[in-house]
C-alpha cells in the first residue's frame, strides 16, 4: 500500500516515518513537507513544497495513494486564533481536500489532540474539533481523528522547540512511571506512530482515537515488536 506522509520532520511524524519503513505493507511512502526529512529508504520518496496551501499545483505526484497521515500541527501558544487558524484549520484543509478529490477511496489519518472539542471555550480546542468535523465530511473511504495526550519522543525523534526538549529531558526518566500512572493519557512517538499507521492501513473502529483506542491500535500492527529503522537510515 502507498502512504502519503505529512509532517516527517516533526516528533509525531518521525515516528509515523519509523512504522511506515519498518512495516512490509506499505511499498511506498512519500514524504511531504517544506524541507527534507534527512532519511535514505529505498521504499521513500520526497516532495519539498514551500507552500503546502498551495498542495494542489503538485496533484500529479499526489495520485494513486491508500492512506494519508496528517502528522503536521502547530503549537498555540502566542498565535492569536487567525493565525493558529490558518495553519491548523486552513492548511490542512487545503491538503485534504486536494487528496480527497485526487484518492476518494483514501482512509486520512488526521493527528488532533487530547480535549479537542467543537464546541470549546478553548480556542485550539475549538479550531482543533472544526478541522476534525471538517475533515470527516469530505467523502473519504475513512477518516480517524487521533487524540493522543502526552507523547515521550523515542526512536530518534526529538522536539523542534527548545522548551520542549528540555521538558521531555526531565520526564524522559520518570516516563514508565507516568505510563502507569496515567494510562489513558501519555503515549511514546512510535507506539503512536505504528497506531497511526494501523488506522490507516486498515482503518479503526472509530473515527476519534482516544489514548487507550491508540494503544490498541499499535497492538495491532505487526511490526508492534520491531525494531524502528537503523541510526544509518538517517542523515
Amino acid at each position: 500500500m502507498k502512504v502519503i506522509l505529512f509532517g516527517a520532520t516533526g516528533m509525531v511524524g518521525h515516528g509515523a516515518m519509523n512504522a511506515a519503513l519498518t512495516d512490509e505493507r506499505v511499498t511506498q511512502v512519500l514524504a511531504v513537507g517544506r524541507r527534507p526529512s534527512g532519511r535514505h529508504h529505498p521504499r521513500l520518496r520526497e516532495l519539498v513544497v514551500d507552500d503546502l496551501s498551495s498542495i494542489a499545483v503538485h496533484e500529479a505526484s499526489l495520485r494513486g495513494f491508500d492512506t494519508c497521515l496528517f502528522c503536521l500541527g502547530v503549537s498555540a501558544a502566542g498565535l492569536d486564533e487567525a493565525n493558529y487558524r490558518r495553519v491548523t484549520y486552513d492548511l490542512t484543509m487545503a491538503v485534504a481536500r486536494t487528496l480527497a478529490r485526487l484518492n476518494p477511496d483514501m482512509r486520512f489519518v488526521y493527528v488532533s489532540g487530547a480535549g479537542t472539542d467543537v464546541n470549546s471555550r478553548r480556542m485550539w480546542a475549538r479550531v482543533k474539533g472544526e478541522t476534525e468535523r471538517a475533515i470527516a465530511a469530505l467523502g473519504f473511504r475513512a477518516a480517524h481523528s487521533a487524540r493522543p495526550g502526552y507523547i515521550q519522543p523515542v526512536g530518534g525523534a526529538r522536539s523542534r522547540t527548545a522548551l520542549y526538549r528540555a521538558l521531555y529531558a526531565v520526564a524522559g526518566p520518570l516516563y514508565p512511571l507516568l505510563r502507569r500512572l496515567f494510562p489513558r493519557s501519555v503515549i511514546d512517538s512510535d507506539e503512536l506512530g505504528r497506531a497511526l499507521l494501523q488506522a490507516g492501513l486498515v482503518g479503526a473502529q472509530r473515527s476519534i482515537l482516544e489514548v487507550p483506542d491508540l494503544r490498541l491500535q499499535a497492538d495491532a500492527n505487526p511490526t508492534s515488536n520491531n525494531q524502528p529503522p537503523l541510526a544509518g537510515t538517517l542523515k
